[in-house]
């Protein structure tokens, strides 16, 4: 574990929200969801410096603290052109555009979008719905050659194969709470699919309808015993 991850380190806060912390000392965050997650620790809630936000899409669950902790912290905040378009509408100005295909350098990492099967809006304050782009799943590569995948929210597809073949990561976070994502069994399909052996199991339990469950997910996996499913409770790390 520690030579895969080569100096970075993968902190959970909970749900989808990443914190990653790059061999630099960068500091990262996937889906900003923090204030109002009722997973996330009261004492990890407080982010300080940040350097860089990835959003794979519009929902709260993985929206709800971008465009205010992009205004406090000054942070380039990666997302589709949508979202970008509605940052900056915001006030927010270092939004960095990505689309589905495409890969951006942000400081000591390469960030590369690839396809999610969701959907994406984002909630005005009148409660009216914007349209936020298409989902995405995300590919960060640290500067140690350490790759991890995002998968966002999404269902089980085909690709994930060629997901696979193309980037080779080290480690997929991947949906499992069913109903709104990918199942339990879905996911373990994925983990096939993409030829991981470290995956953590996400977005599940929060909400009475992603009832998914990580010991599901590794019964799914038993014909897969060289593969690491690493259950993660908030606020631990993946560390080397």
């Amino acid at each position: 574990m520690e030579e895969m991850l080569g100096g970075a380190r993968v902190t959970y806060l909970g749900h989808a929200t990443f914190r990653l912390t790059t061999p630099g000392d960068e500091q990262i965050i996937i889906d900003p969801w923090i204030q109002e997650n009722p997973a996330v620790p009261e004492d990890l809630k407080n982010i300080g410096e940040l350097d860089t936000m990835l959003i794979t899409h519009g929902h709260f669950d993985h929206f709800g603290d971008a465009v205010s902790l992009a205004r406090d912290t000054g942070a380039n905040a990666v997302a589709n052109f949508e979202i970008y378009s509605y940052m900056a509408a915001q006030g927010v100005e270092n939004g960095v555009p990505l689309q589905k295909g495409g890969s951006v350098r942000v400081g000591g990492i390469k960030v590369t979008a690839v396809n999610a099967f969701h959907s994406s809006s984002i909630a005005a304050e009148d409660g009216s719905i914007i349209y936020a782009g298409e989902p995405l799943g995300l590919i960060v590569e640290f500067e140690s050659g350490f790759k991890l995948y995002h998968a966002g929210d999404t269902g089980l597809f085909g690709d994930m194969r060629l997901i696979g073949e193309l980037y080779r990561p080290d480690l997929a976070l991947l949906p499992i709470g069913d109903q709104v994502v990918m199942s339990p069994y879905e996911a373990a399909h994925a983990t096939r699919l993409l030829g991981v052996n470290h995956v953590v199991p996400i977005h599940y339990g929060t909400f009475p309808f992603i009832p998914g469950t990580p010991k599901e997910f590794k019964e799914h996996l038993s014909d897969m015993p060289d593969v690491q499913v690493h259950v993660m409770q908030p606020g631990d790390n993946l560390a080397s």
